[in-house]
């Protein structure tokens, strides 16, 4: 069994507005998860470096992040980072432009887990529903044109508050749509705008939104996460949990 995360960093701004990124990792080190995907992880203006110091992570944590095509000093693609567990290799890693009247786009990596191999989308879907419904048909293209047959796991911010919304209908017609529960914003969830879409082969066994003290002001928004097996999965993480009944 694997544990996978979903945390929407709002540039490791917490809701005092002070920048404060150890205290995300520190969340992430509660959350104990063995892949990551981080939305809003890069400054917006200037630079846009990371609000995450790579030095921070390699003392403060046990991540590695996914090297993407990020600009001197970043550490997404579009605000979107995956970090996986040490021992955790990447083989390949797609970062896609999404269509967007501001700029967006979603990471697609394929990973290797001990014997087993999954992969993992982390995006970040806009603001209106014309183009998030775009964003989404995009990503589920370009899934669909890389090698089949591997276990998949979609997760971020989709940014759609309406539980019927269109997005998941794309999403839902050959994926399970997985709801955690409300995360947004941080202090008094209203929306459940942060999901994980889940390819047919890899199995739900528990998803919650993660609460503590310190993840109610780390960020705007509460981080989730999900433990989910698939082929191989029972050999790869370290979450090695009864499974919970189906029936």
């Amino acid at each position: 069994m694997l544990r996978v995360a979903s945390y929407n960093i709002r540039k490791s701004v917490g809701t005092d507005w002070r920048r404060r990124p150890l205290e995300i990792l520190a969340v992430l080190n509660e959350i104990d998860a063995d892949v990551v995907a981080l939305q809003e992880v890069d400054r917006r203006f200037g630079t846009r470096t990371s609000s995450l110091p790579q030095q921070a992570i390699r003392d403060t944590t046990r991540y590695v992040p996914v090297a993407l095509d990020t600009r001197p000093g970043g550490l997404g693609w579009h605000g979107n980072a995956v970090l996986v567990r040490e021992g955790i290799e990447a083989e390949r890693a797609d970062c896609l432009t999404l269509p967007a009247l501001e700029p967006r786009g979603a990471a697609v990596v394929d990973l290797v887990i001990g014997k087993a191999r999954l992969r993992v989308v982390a995006m970040h879907l806009g603001l209106l529903g014309l183009w998030r419904r775009r964003q989404t048909a995009a990503i589920l293209s370009h899934v669909a044109r890389m090698e089949p047959g591997l276990p998949t796991v979609m997760m971020g911010d989709l940014n759609e508050w309406n539980p019927e919304g269109r997005c998941f209908g794309l999403f839902g017609r050959d994926h399970q749509v997985v709801m955690p529960g409300r995360s947004f914003p941080s202090r008094m969830p209203l929306g459940a705008l942060d999901r994980f879409i889940l390819s047919p082969d890899v199995d739900l066994v528990e998803t919650k939104v993660h609460v503590s003290n310190r993840s109610r002001n780390a960020s705007d928004h509460l981080p989730v996460y999900a433990d989910v097996a698939f082929s191989g999965s029972e050999a790869a993480g370290r979450h090695i949990r009864p499974l919970v009944s189906r029936a």
